[in-house]
């Protein structure tokens, strides 16, 4: 097949790293790809190029994008958007040019715009052009159906999937590297260093988590929690806003060692994830959460929050430890509680590595995505 992806944008998030595994196992097995993007930086178009994309490239915003993307989609058997700007351009450029009929959309999150009742009545009527919609999560699907009023009948469901053996390999650390790797933050061996990778987004809850920190600090024994902040928001001053917060709470700029660091954008992350003890993030609304799954894969046990598609991934007391959203005692609780009990995490962690594998595996995304396509294509 001819493949074509078009996504809102190719900067680091999970949307697009999640493509990225699409495109490698798509090339893998035969197939031709070319992955156009709107708007952004395209940070990881090198990425996308190594992973056997023949073309990659940025097709713009506004009234010229149909005619950017023309000729891609004569080339193209099926068109696959990701992400709502890409989906909207596409889909009525699909249909314009007369390839509505090989279109699928992709919904990576529980989009908080289409609670809007404009923007929901508008995709309503957009939203139904393409002839499948494929959600990554049962919780996205039932929020499509709801607020992008898309039919049932269009949606299906294909979890994400992740090669787990560079969290595995990197996992493997011995004591020595894993505190060198402390090290560079400033973090002792005997710290219980929790793990952030995330943009810096409202949608985050940095500020949640920053506070919550900062508390459980506080109490007997909490000298010794440490954070490391993965990420940037290149779109807004998001890090800087997050910054903010934490020099208010004391957290950052302090004369001693920090017990918080802003590490931004990194490219070695199953690393980051070896040396750490937990992974943390105090999300809003997720989809998925293509980042749990990371660290799951590495091995760590995950302290988040109970929202959206989140206990989809993360089982409560098995995987990890889930909390409410947008409050800051039951997560400085849940800080003291995993930091206090060492062998209880590796507990967590083991089952999380487990259920990676036997529910979030990446040959079975690859193959079930292609036979949506293969469906609609009537191959």
């Amino acid at each position: 097949m001819k493949l074509l992806h078009v996504i809102s944008t190719l900067d680091v998030g999970g949307a697009e790293v999640h493509l990225l595994s699409q495109v490698r196992g798509q090339v893998a097995r035969g197939h031709q790809v070319r992955v156009a993007w709107v708007l952004g930086e395209g940070r990881l178009t090198e990425e996308f190029r190594a992973a056997g994309a023949e073309w990659t490239g940025c097709v713009g915003k506004g009234l010229g994008f149909p005619f950017r993307l023309r000729k891609h989609l004569a080339w193209c058997d099926l068109v696959h958007s990701h992400l709502l700007r890409a989906d909207f351009a596409t889909a009525l450029t699909a249909t314009l040019l007369g390839k509505r009929r090989r279109l699928v959309a992709g919904k990576h999150n529980d989009e908080q715009a289409l609670k809007r009742p404009l923007v929901s009545r508008l995709h309503g009527w957009i939203g139904n052009l393409p002839v499948r919609t494929i959600v990554l999560s049962d919780h996205v699907g039932r929020f499509i159906e709801t607020h992008g009023r898309v039919r049932p009948d269009k949606i299906i469901r294909v979890y994400y999937g992740i090669d787990p053996s560079p969290f595995e390999a990197a996992a493997a650390l011995d004591a020595a590297e894993r505190a060198a790797i402390r090290a560079e933050f400033g973090f002792a061996e005997t710290d219980a260093v929790f793990l952030c990778v995330a943009r810096f987004a409202p949608q985050k809850a940095h500020d949640v988590l920053l506070r919550a920190f900062a508390a459980a600090r506080t109490r007997e024994g909490g000298e010794r929690l440490k954070l490391l902040l993965v990420g940037d928001d290149p779109f807004g001053d998001g890090r800087e806003r997050t910054e903010a917060v934490a020099r208010e709470a004391g957290l950052i700029e302090t004369g001693a060692q920090d017990p918080v660091v802003f590490a931004g954008i990194r490219r070695d992350v199953p690393r980051l994830l070896a040396a750490s003890d937990v992974f943390v993030m105090s999300s809003l609304w997720e989809g998925l959460g293509l980042v749990f799954l990371e660290a799951m894969a590495a091995g760590l046990p995950v302290l988040a929050t109970r929202v959206s598609a989140v206990p989809e991934v993360v089982v409560e007391g098995v995987t990890g430890r889930l909390v409410a959203p947008a409050e800051e005692p039951p997560l400085a609780d849940a800080f003291l509680e995993l930091a206090q009990s060492p062998e209880r995490c590796r507990a967590l962690g083991a089952k999380g590595r487990q259920r990676v594998r036997e529910v979030f595996a990446l040959d079975r995304m690859v193959e079930e995505t292609l036979e949506v396509y293969e469906r609609i294509l009537g191959t």
